[in-house]
């Protein structure tokens, strides 16, 4: 068999222990080994599996995970985002849909302190729902709205899907961070624009609270004046080159600490539970990123990824619709597999494609981040969403599909937009010493 059958048979034998329901690390790592081992010989292949776990648990680059998942977890338990949605909904409750908004506005917030889709999801789903039902929301805008503002976690840096796209592309953490932040900001507010045009057009969605006083809304900013300063000294020190990304996830994680004792919640219990929680999530990144790793020598060895990039780039298409072939495939293969998965699996592929075709690499982080955000809202294994069911059970998955449907055709608009506006994503990267 030719190198190039082997890497095919080898990306077959993935997806069928996949469909199998091996987790994805252990398939990515399987077929890695044995494909190496059947290409070269059984003590490469163990000697690669050495090396690969070795320097992925000691790597001093992957150390911003665990640390930007001890500040979201120790502000989360802190009650920050209790905090968040209460000043959210004091300025946008007054509005058609404001309460879900409220929660879109929450969940960008939160993001920004957590990193993840899934955890900024359920926080928000145990916070925001019950206050919907409260006032009367139609639970499929409700939780439809957790679901997609949930996805903001993705993107909003610090970022997760970011710090792995970074290392495996060896292109600036910081850099990736700040190209988040404009689209982010424009997701949301095209999802609360959403929100607004479908309770205008049925009120009986999402009813307009009762209006609040300039004071009260003063009032509701002090409660998030820790999580913007938290915020601001982290990716504001990243910006300004004042320390690196590891260096910014240590002050968040000691911040974020420091903001719980200042309010005398730095509990024993709370610091036990947080730093558990921490390493079940930060294992789990790091178990996937090894498979990944050596799933990725076997591909090198194949040369497949090369080859592709050869063929797709030498194809007589503008680079435009190659692009769009690109997400048109993330949005398809996001529906199946989980969003860090993918990005470890399809990066080695695609990255030597869009080099080749002269586009920005962090511009194309943003893209795939933009696109597997689809991914977790979309059926049928869109994760927020059974995130949000398993939360509130008796919400049913199809109520939270359909009320997903809006915002992932949002979701898809803010790709378009994105795409023909690279500015939006490069702005502020290009601004940073």
């Amino acid at each position: 068999m030719t190198a190039v059958q082997i890497g095919i048979l080898g990306c077959v034998m993935l997806f069928v222990l996949l469909a199998a329901s091996m987790p994805v690390a252990f398939a990515m790592a399987v077929v890695g080994f044995a494909a190496f081992a059947f290409m070269v010989n059984p003590a490469a292949a163990f000697s690669m599996v050495t090396a690969d776990l070795f320097e992925t648990f000691s790597s001093y680059s992957l150390t911003v995970i665990p640390l930007f998942v001890l500040m979201g977890q120790v502000c989360f338990h802190v009650g920050i985002s209790r905090r968040l949605f209460n000043a959210a909904y004091q300025w946008l409750g007054a509005l058609p849909g404001g309460l879900a908004m409220a929660t879109v506005g929450a969940c960008t917030a939160f993001g920004a302190i957590c990193g993840s889709g899934p955890a900024t999801a359920a926080t928000m789903a145990s916070v925001a729902l019950p206050e919907m039902r409260r006032y009367h929301y139609s639970m499929e805008l409700g939780a439809g709205a957790v679901a997609a503002g949930g996805s903001l976690g993705m993107l909003i840096p610090p970022s997760v899907v970011f710090i792995v796209y970074a290392i495996m592309t060896e292109q600036s953490i910081g850099k990736l961070f700040m190209a988040g932040v404009l689209p982010g900001l424009l997701i949301a507010a095209m999802f609360c624009g959403t929100i607004y045009l479908n309770c205008r057009r049925r009120p009986e969605l999402g009813p307009a609270g009762p209006r609040t006083t300039m004071r009260a809304k003063l009032a509701s900013l002090a409660g998030v004046s820790e999580t913007l300063a938290l915020f601001v000294v982290v990716m504001g020190g990243m910006f300004l080159g004042y320390f690196t990304a590891t260096e910014a996830a240590a002050i968040g994680a000691a911040g974020s600490l420091a903001i719980a004792a200042a309010r005398r919640e730095l509990t024993f219990k709370m610091l036990r539970t947080a730093l558990m929680e921490t390493v079940r999530t930060s294992c789990m990144v790091m178990v996937i990123v090894a498979g990944a790793v050596m799933f990725g020598h076997f591909l090198a060895r194949t040369r497949i990824p090369y080859l592709f990039a050869e063929w797709l780039g030498g194809l007589p298409l503008p680079g435009w619709s190659i692009i769009a072939s690109i997400i048109l495939f993330f949005l398809v293969a996001g529906c199946f597999v989980d969003a860090l998965a993918l990005v470890l699996l399809t990066v080695p592929i695609f990255y030597p494609v869009i080099t080749k075709l002269g586009y920005d690499p962090i511009w194309f982080g943003v893209i795939i981040v933009v696109v597997t955000q689809m991914g977790v809202i979309s059926p049928p294994v869109g994760v927020n969403v059974y995130v949000v069911s398993g939360i509130e059970r008796d919400i049913p998955l199809s109520t939270v599909f359909r009320g997903a449907m809006p915002f992932l055709w949002t979701l898809v608009l803010a790709a378009a937009i994105l795409v023909a506006f690279p500015q939006i994503s490069l702005f502020l990267p290009g601004l940073m010493n």
